[in-house]
């Protein structure tokens, strides 16, 4: 897992800066896009770019791979065109492998069966050294190494390391410190965006005083939740804190941790709120949880849901248009500065096979990223991506903003922990923030539990 090693000022002013690149960047971008108003889904063109591309693949007739991933709909559709370009270009056979939560747990009973897929994409490093550890992953070879010390920044090459040696390459990316909300249901209530905390909860109190329920939250979806938790813990704890909290070198227990538990029962504990309340909130998965803020007319079921730039891919299953209809604003700074949160998904070989190799070697690469780039709903960390390939404005600028941030991002902390603790469903920090939010008011009782499941799951 990469830690980062800069001086925490250096840190500190980076994150800022990258904060504010986004702030406006996006502002001016949802004030141009009236023009540019295409849904996230809409595909004007399949392929990479063939003029340019240096990428020289295999001939694989005859070969068969699979992939194992845990995404599903129109992020399984996307994927499986990248997959079918790979297979164009060296003839290949690729089957797409769906696989469950803790994909750990998946790959564990695949390998005992003596059928492990060729590369599996794993949403966390914490699992990537799982796999590792396991002697399941095998280190990338020399042309997938080329290729990614090409064409990505130290800090994303190092959280594909364990033990210094490269065993992921980070094909998918996600920012997730944005806040999404439909544009009528604003404009009909006089709200703006918020650029604080504060002005949050007043912009929610507008939004909720013209009629309109606040906020969509995916509770019945664990993770989610941990990245509300991370988004306001960065900003009002700070990035050393948030290393420490990650590496369990300060306890859940620690006054930090109740400030921001604190700080997020002013909207999870008001129950008028949350879309449903907390029982709703509870039942209500994902992706329903942004369709439901986007249909409606200007009656949604909420104003709002907080996720990623991923968000995209589901808004485009309504009738809404990103840049008009669904807009976007960065998490508000809770503390001095504005969160950035990365999250993302690392292709690992496990078949240390040519087909395999040369797979990794594919996602490594500008040609791979940029076919689903071009679907929306989908952020690369690859530097040499051309941005004028995102469907969007909106995503065009997410993306600048990402590369931008450099090495100093932050990475999702409950990808970073053990799975048993930061990735399982109905486990560890996802059911302990699921309890949260189902009663806000015990700070307290929920501090001991998340230090309890973390010790047993890190071991300390």
């Amino acid at each position: 897992m990469m830690r980062r090693t800069s001086n925490a000022n250096r840190t500190r002013r980076t994150v800022k800066a990258a904060a504010a690149l986004l702030t406006g960047a996006l502002a001016l971008s949802l004030t141009a896009c009236g023009g540019d108003d295409d849904k996230s889904g809409g595909d004007k063109s399949t392929g990479p770019k063939e003029s340019g591309s240096a990428l020289t693949l295999p001939e694989l007739n005859g070969t068969t791979l699979e992939v194992a991933a845990v995404w599903t709909g129109p992020e399984q559709a996307n994927f499986k065109k990248v997959l079918a370009e790979f297979e164009k270009r060296t003839g290949a056979k690729v089957t797409f492998v769906p696989a469950q939560d803790p994909i750990i747990n998946f790959l564990g009973s695949k390998i005992a069966g003596g059928q492990p897929p060729d590369v599996a994409m794993l949403p966390q490093p914490g699992a990537i050294k799982q796999a590792v550890d396991k002697k399941w992953a095998k280190p990338l070879g020399a042309e997938a190494l080329k290729e990614l010390r090409k064409n990505y920044s130290q800090g994303w090459q190092d959280i594909g390391k364990v033990g210094g040696e490269q065993y992921g390459v980070y094909y998918k990316a996600a920012n997730k410190s944005l806040v999404w909300y439909n544009a009528t249901v604003f404009e009909n209530a006089g709200a703006s965006e918020p650029g604080t905390w504060d002005e949050l909860l007043s912009t929610a109190q507008t939004v909720y005083d013209s009629g309109v329920t606040p906020f969509s939250i995916p509770g019945a979806d664990g993770w989610p939740l941990t990245d509300w938790f991370e988004n306001v813990y960065l900003s009002q704890a700070g990035p050393e804190k948030y290393d420490q909290l990650a590496k369990h070198e300060i306890k859940w227990t620690d006054p930090t941790v109740k400030e921001a538990l604190t700080t997020l029962a002013e909207i999870w504990g008001k129950k008028d709120y949350v879309a449903g309340g907390a029982d709703g909130a509870l039942q209500t998965q994902f992706p329903n949880s942004v369709t439901q803020t986007f249909t409606g007319g200007d009656q949604p079921k909420a104003a709002m849901v907080y996720e990623g730039d991923f968000v995209q891919v589901n808004i485009a299953q309504t009738d809404a248009k990103i840049g008009t209809d669904a807009k976007v604003f960065p998490f508000p700074k809770v503390g001095d500065t504005a969160p950035v949160v990365s999250g993302g998904d690392a292709a690992v070989v496990l078949k240390d096979s040519e087909g395999a190799q040369a797979l990794a070697t594919f996602l490594a690469s500008p040609d791979a990223a940029e076919i689903q780039a071009k679907l929306g709903g989908y952020l690369s960390p690859n530097k040499n991506v051309d941005v004028s390939v995102y469907p969007n404005d909106v995503q065009r600028t997410i993306a600048k903003a990402l590369i931008a941030a450099g090495d100093d991002f932050r990475f999702d902390m409950s990808d970073q922990a053990p799975q048993a603790f930061g990735g399982t469903p109905g486990k560890g920090e996802w059911k302990d923030l699921q309890d949260f939010l189902k009663n806000p008011s015990d700070v307290a009782g929920i501090q001991k539990k998340l230090e309890s499941d973390a010790a047993a799951a890190y071991g300390n």
